[in-house]
C-alpha cells in the first residue's frame, strides 16, 4: 500500500477514534474534554477527506498513462505494395493476413471508464475490430480495391457495445465508447508494437526496418 494511502487511512482511523472518545466523554459530562476530542476528530476527518480527494485525482492521472500491450505486427513483402501481415496478440493468438497498400491500419473498439472506476482498477477495455491496408496516395486508394480483414466477425453472447450505447452518456462508471485506430507504413521485415492507452491505440516501430520506414514516411 502506498505511503499516502497509509497516511490517509491513519488520519481516518484517528478521526473515528476521536469521535468515539468525544462521545464517551460527552456521556460522562466532561464537556471540555469532549470538545477537544470533537475538534481533533473534525480535524483528522477533514484532512483525511482532503487527502483522499487529492489522491483520487493523482491516482487517476497515473492510470491515464497506463499502456496495455495489444498486438505485434510483422510484415513480409510479397510484391509491390503487397505484404503478408502477421498479427500476434498477448494471449498467444497468431493470425496471418494479406494486405495491399503502403500503410497498415488497426482499428479497435474502446470502452473508457469514469475516473472513479479507474481508481478501483478498471482500465479501458478494447476489442480489436479490423486490420486493413491503406494507400498513401488518394488516387491510388480510389483505383485499387481495399484489403480489409474483420478480426472479430462474430458477436458472442450479448452485444455489450450496443447495450452501453443505449445508456445515457456519463452514466454509472462508463465514460465513453468510441472507435480508435492507428496506422503506420508497411515495409519488408518491419515489426510494430501496438498498445492501448486510456486515450486510444498507439503504435511504435519495434525494429530497424520499421524505424527506417517511419523516417521515410
Amino acid at each position: 500500500m502506498p505511503d499516502p494511502v497509509i497516511a490517509i487511512a491513519l488520519l481516518g482511523a484517528s478521526g473515528l477514534f476521536f469521535t468515539v472518545l468525544a462521545a464517551v466523554r460527552l456521556r460522562r459530562r466532561r464537556l471540555l474534554a469532549a470538545t477537544r476530542s470533537g475538534l481533533g476528530a473534525c480535524t483528522c476527518l477533514a484532512l483525511a477527506g482532503v487527502g483522499f480527494a487529492v489522491a483520487l485525482n493523482l491516482y487517476t492521472y497515473q492510470r491515464l498513462t497506463f499502456e496495455q500491450p495489444v498486438a505485434q505486427l510483422q510484415f513480409s513483402a510479397l510484391g509491390p505494395r503487397h505484404y503478408r501481415a502477421t498479427l500476434r496478440q498477448p494471449d498467444g493468438r497468431l493470425r496471418i493476413y494479406d494486405l495491399r497498400g503502403d500503410q497498415w491500419q488497426l482499428d479497435a473498439r474502446v470502452l473508457k471508464w469514469q475516473p472513479l472506476a479507474n481508481l478501483f482498477g478498471f482500465d479501458a477495455l478494447f476489442r480489436l475490430d479490423r486490420l486493413s491496408g491503406r494507400y498513401a496516395d488518394a488516387v491510388a486508394a480510389t483505383r485499387n480495391p481495399p484489403s480489409i480483414h474483420a478480426l472479430n466477425p462474430r458477436e458472442p453472447g450479448l452485444d455489450a457495445w450496443s447495450m452501453l450505447q443505449r445508456l445515457p452518456r456519463g452514466s454509472a462508471f462508463v465514460d465513453s465508447e468510441y472507435g480508435s485506430a492507428t496506422y503506420m507504413p508497411m515495409a519488408d521485415n518491419a515489426t510494430y508494437r501496438v498498445a492501448l492507452t486510456q486515450s486510444g491505440l498507439i503504435a511504435r516501430p519495434d525494429n530497424r526496418a520499421a524505424r527506417a520506414a517511419t523516417r521515410r514516411w
